[in-house]
């Protein structure tokens, strides 16, 4: 057997470089670079094994290691889980920093690789500087805490411990059913470790997406199900993206005629003008999705985790006879609400359904509604949506302007706080990719190092970030990155002057506005100049006063050379009454104050209409 003596971080790099992907019949490396915050736990170890091969795996500064993750996971959503980046640090609070993003990545099913620095193995200098000292466990630290939002974590120990747990990792990483965050601690010593390995480890291996085809009696026992429905309803989540099942959805939609409605990982699955596309569905929902999800018998949940937005807390299925398929590849997600299962790519079982279903359509009156349904609620999309010159302008009349002047190609990015729940009722996507919200995890912070993760995966077209001052405070460093990397992408920041959002929540569950706007606080509010911040990070920056000027702004910033941030004021106040559901949020069982009490019926009240025991 052929050897090759290397260190423990540099046989490591070398598996990597070694993983290959074919995307459209083309071989592409399955890694799209490595971000690295270096520090004491890794600079000299995978530092070292990096830097030599800066032209097969590139490696990129990043500004916080939060953000950098969430760069990694938005590209791998944008390539539809097809490549993966991975992300270093050293061991203390660089670590931890990652805990946040793992998150992110485990509950949206998206593949991130983490390679932790890690305390001493031989323990010699402890405690070393970062070092966690647990009084019970010697062997805790601080990457324990990202075993929770792993879906594999282990330490590396030994060099020889590649052989095992790079596979493993690769596995994860890959799959379609377990895909998700691996961590693999690498303490800082065993990553200078020499072994010898054999070569045969580093062999390059083409990856390909595995489709899982449905059981044959699961597949009968759905069609039969789903050829008696008066009423059925599609949910087509992100599953659909994944599978690379878009064109396949239409097909079916186009054969059965069944109505489609989006969660905010399916939406752009179906082009919005589509004529049985009922729109977003669940709290942040179309009228027409949720008026046919009320009275839906048969519901086919396709590449959904049908999460408590979509719906609506239990809420938004009424029929007390209402049937639920769970078209999923992963058993855990193809079982929820008491579904029946159909195990399978949502490829594959878009593709075997119709034939299973034989000349099965659904009835024409129900289609018939749902198509009218759908353009009374576009209308409203246009009415919410419309420019109101001389006032302060609401979120819905800014991300349409936004809309307007998208073009094919071009990405929008949000996440976390009111901007997802406007962009899901109201943005209009015609081609799958060109959505990109996170909301699984509604994660602040997301959005800026997000927009530079989307623009590494997709060079062309635009990528605008739409942000609110609350979350641009939380994480903004990655403007700076950007503009480093001369990876421009346009942010649109709305500034509301604090949480909106939660603003309206609360004041919606019978409180006083309290500590979410900046003029709640204590103290006077910070006048905050945010195009001066943007440009200080090297970004072009503009501010503006009414809705229209965003069409001219939009328009510099594309013909724009770098990073450009587009600041307007925004009413706090202000959502969009049409469309949506309710959302459980638990309102105060005591209260002196009558707005809550009030607040706290209409709560027992919704709470009567949820669903329990599936």
């Amino acid at each position: 057997m052929t050897t090759q003596r290397l260190t423990m971080a540099q046989a490591l790099v070398k598996y990597l470089i070694a993983q290959r992907v074919e995307i459209d019949g083309v071989e592409q490396p399955l890694f799209g670079g490595v971000w690295a915050i270096f520090g004491h736990g890794c600079v000299a170890g995978l530092g070292e094994a990096l830097e030599p091969v800066r032209e097969q795996l590139p490696t990129l500064r990043a500004h916080n290691e939060q953000a950098m993750a969430h760069a990694a996971i938005a590209f791998a959503k944008a390539c539809a889980r097809r490549r993966v980046m991975a992300c270093t640090t050293s061991i203390g609070p660089g670590a931890t920093n990652l805990v946040t993003a793992a998150a992110t990545a485990h509950v949206n099913r998206l593949p991130l690789l983490l390679l932790p620095g890690d305390v001493f193995a031989s323990r010699f200098p402890d405690p070393v500087l970062q070092q966690l000292e647990d009084f019970g466990d010697g062997s805790m630290t601080a990457n324990d805490c990202l075993r929770p939002v792993s879906r594999y974590w282990d330490r590396i120990l030994r060099p020889e411990q590649l052989l095992a747990a790079l596979p493993r990792a690769l596995q994860v990483l890959t799959d379609p059913a377990e895909c998700g965050p691996v961590t693999l601690a690498l303490p800082q010593d065993v990553q200078t470790m020499a072994f010898d390995y054999p070569e045969s480890f580093f062999a390059p291996r083409l990856h390909r997406l595995r489709r899982i085809r449905p059981d044959a009696w699961e597949l009968a026992a759905a069609a039969e199900l789903l050829g008696r429905a008066q009423k059925p309803l599609l949910i087509a989540g992100g599953g659909v993206h994944y599978a690379l099942a878009c064109d396949h959805l239409r097909h079916f939609v186009d054969r059965c005629g069944v109505p489609v409605a989006e969660t905010q990982a399916g939406k752009g699955a179906l082009p919005w003008n589509h004529p049985l596309n009922v729109g977003a569905i669940g709290v942040t929902g179309a009228s027409a999705a949720n008026a046919l999800a009320a009275e839906a018998d048969v519901v086919l949940a396709v590449g959904t985790r049908l999460s408590d937005f979509t719906t609506a807390s239990r809420t938004l299925f009424q029929d007390p006879e209402v049937r639920f398929i769970g078209l999923n590849v992963a058993l855990f997600d193809a079982g929820k609400h008491g579904c029946q299962p159909l195990l399978a790519d949502a490829r594959a079982g878009l593709e075997l359904l119709p034939q299973a279903l034989s000349s099965w359509r659904a009835p024409s009156a129900w289609s018939e509604r749902a198509r009218q349904l759908a353009v009374e609620w576009n209308l409203a999309v246009e009415r919410v949506t419309a420019p109101r010159p001389g006032t302060l302008p609401t979120d819905a009349q800014v991300l349409g302007m936004v809309n307007r002047c998208a073009r094919p190609g071009d990405v929008v990015v949000c996440a976390a706080g009111g901007l997802p729940g406007e962009l899901h009722k109201l943005w209009r996507t015609e081609r799958p990719g060109d959505y990109h919200v996170e909301y699984g995890y509604s994660c602040m912070g997301y959005e800026i190092a997000g927009g530079l993760g989307v623009r590494l995966a997709r060079p062309a077209g635009e990528v605008f970030v739409m942000v609110g001052d609350g979350s641009y405070l939380m994480l903004n460093s990655e403007i700076a990155s950007s503009v480093m990397h001369g990876r421009k992408i346009t942010v649109i920041l709305l500034d509301n002057h604090g949480f909106g959002c939660i603003h309206r929540l609360q004041t919606d569950c019978g409180s006083g506005p309290f500590n979410n706007l900046l003029a709640d606080g204590s103290g006077k509010p910070p006048a905050i100049d945010f195009a001066a911040h943007a440009a200080a990070l090297g970004a072009r920056s503009e501010r503006l006063r009414e809705v229209v000027e965003l069409g001219p702004a939009l328009e510099r910033a594309r013909q724009a050379d770098r990073t450009t941030v587009l600041v307007i004021e925004t009413d706090p106040s202000a959502g969009t009454g049409a469309g949506g559901a309710w959302w459980e949020v638990a309102v105060a069982e005591v209260s002196g104050r009558a707005s809550v009490q009030e607040a706290r019926r209409r709560y027992d009240d919704n709470r009567r209409r949820q669903r329990v025991g599936e």
